[in-house]
């Protein structure tokens, strides 16, 4: 029987490159996402592709009650969810706590703590009631360290380096598997969503050494997975070569 993964953000960065990665190895998608128009293409994309179904799912993870119509209105056979990856997340801004804009703060904790949240425990019923099933949290090492002006954020990756460890011990009499991702600097879209679509400045961040891309995340996210099944990896740090913790960059 074909497995099934919903991903969460898949209109870009990691959560696309999920889509890609886990269509090639002939899963069947549940794809969500703000943008439709990205992610029908997409689906038509992989379909054409991999000879995957795809169902698409548009919805803000903030929003509880988007979250809740859109993925119980799913058809009864997508509801067998095998893998989950909480993939939606991002920055807003780069400011000292006192200067912080309080619109950035909510949009951070409501997209990367809550929406989290909205989307596990209906995908966690779901495989609770299936015996199967294995959650994959996308944090970051900001969820592990702190850097300067990266407050919030920070504070919202721990939140779910935290929460990872909480489903890990709630979920563990059902069998269901848990594991955090924690990317140290990966050149998505991020920064220009950090800087608000300031592309100069976001391609600043990575200057001077080779970043990880979407795809090195995707392909540590498989490794997970794809462990059998007696074996669970809780936590898992990947780095550039060239990063050794959230401040220390050499740039060459």
């Amino acid at each position: 029987m074909t497995k099934i993964a919903l991903i969460t953000g898949a209109t870009s960065g990691i959560g696309e490159a999920c889509a890609h990665l886990f269509a090639r190895e002939n899963y069947n998608l549940v794809l969500t996402g703000r943008r439709i128009d990205r992610l029908e293409k997409l689906a038509k994309k992989l379909n054409d592709k991999y000879n995957v179904e795809v169902a698409v799912s548009q919805f803000d993870v903030r929003n509880r009650g988007d979250v809740a119509e859109n993925l119980e209105n799913l058809p009864a056979k997508w509801k067998h969810v095998d893998v989950l990856v909480n993939n939606a997340g991002l920055s807003q801004g780069l400011d000292p706590i006192q200067k912080g804009d309080l619109d950035d703060w909510d949009t951070m904790i409501d997209t990367n703590i809550k929406g989290l949240l909205y989307v596990s425990k209906i995908v966690a019923n779901w495989m609770i009631d299936n015996k199967k099933g294995h959650i994959v949290n996308i944090g970051s090492i900001a969820g592990k360290e702190v850097y300067a002006n990266g407050n919030v954020y920070c504070a919202t990756k721990h939140a779910v380096d935290a929460l990872n460890k909480g489903m890990r011990i709630d979920l563990l009499p059902y069998g269901i598997k848990v594991t955090a991702i924690h990317p140290g600097a990966v050149e998505t879209e991020f920064s220009e969503v950090r800087f608000k679509g300031d592309k100069e400045r976001a391609k600043k961040v990575y200057d001077g050494f080779e970043p990880l891309v979407a795809d090195d995340i995707a392909e540590t996210i498989w490794f997970v997975v794809s462990r059998p099944k007696h074996v669970n990896i809780n936590d898992m740090i990947v780095m550039p070569t060239a990063q050794a913790n959230a401040g220390t960059i050499f740039r060459g």
